[in-house]
């Protein structure tokens, strides 16, 4: 059985639109390469050929893990998510003790993480360290250079 992902509304549209794309121009664009390839002449020395047959199997590779998150994909709705207590969607400001510095994010599914963008993964270190906890709270967290302790200093939408 697969486990539930939880998606916004516009990260459930945006791996929609991806696995279009890579359904429909991905493929196409595979399968012309794979002819080229063939025209070039015997496929048992054609490196080329080998690399655009391995190109599609790692593109069929992607559309299956998509297809699988989105057979398991549940919006969520912000009306029901609670401020109390850090949780999927949440804006958690947090500090760095240590180095007293703050930092916001925003706790999303592990498809929707974007560092950049200030999302990181509810199966992130921070985030599973953050889930359930409170305006106020510390938290340890095992990075891989270590432990860092931080305070939850907010929690919005």
């Amino acid at each position: 059985m697969n486990k539930v992902t939880y998606f916004t509304e516009e990260g459930l549209k945006k791996l929609q639109d991806e696995l279009n794309y890579l359904k429909t121009k991905g493929r196409a664009e595979i399968a012309k390469q794979i002819a080229e390839a063939r025209d070039k002449g015997d496929l048992s020395e054609n490196a080329e050929y080998d690399a655009a047959k391995e190109a599609q199997g790692l593109h069929e590779l992607k559309i299956s893990k998509l297809e699988e998150s989105l057979s398991s994909a549940r919006i969520i709705d912000e009306n029901d998510i609670s401020t109390d207590k850090v949780s999927i969607l949440s804006k958690v400001k947090i500090e760095n003790v240590k180095l007293n510095k703050s930092f916001e994010y925003v706790i999303v599914s592990e498809e929707e993480a974007n560092l950049q963008e200030g999302k990181i993964s509810v199966e992130s270190p921070i985030g599973k360290g953050l889930l359930g906890k409170k305006k106020g709270e510390k938290v340890t967290v095992k990075i891989p250079s270590g432990e860092v302790i931080f305070k939850v200093i907010n929690i919005s939408l």
